[in-house]
């Protein structure tokens, strides 16, 4: 099974033979999403997000709206802007938001 993922894919490989390589490339791919900003002033071409949970999956997303639309500028309001990204790690809400370029607003105080 050497060099394969999984007792599957070395039966596969030996079924189609030398002629196919395992995994000698990385292929490109693009998915298409819409997003829904919480905020717009589309005058000055401003969003805000607001944000309690941030999960990576909403970081990668953010992330992704980013590089999609240069144009726009983005900010992020925090509940709670000091809550670390994972259990594990030293990094804040906001410590993540600014390393990756984005304005961090002041949540409104009640």
């Amino acid at each position: 099974m050497t060099g394969y993922r999984n007792g599957f894919e070395a039966k596969c490989g030996a079924a189609f033979g030398p002629a196919y390589q395992y995994e000698p490339i990385k292929l490109t791919y693009t998915t298409s999403h819409t997003y829904t900003p919480d905020f717009v002033d589309a005058a000055n071409k401003t969003i805000i997000e607001t944000k309690g949970f941030f999960p990576a999956s909403d970081r990668a997303k953010m992330l992704a709206v980013k590089k999609a639309n240069p144009d726009w500028r983005i900010e992020i309001c925090f509940q709670r802007p000091e809550t670390k990204i994972s259990k594990g790690s030293k990094t804040t809400y906001r410590e993540w938001a600014e390393k990756n370029g984005f304005v961090v607003r002041s949540a409104p105080i009640n």
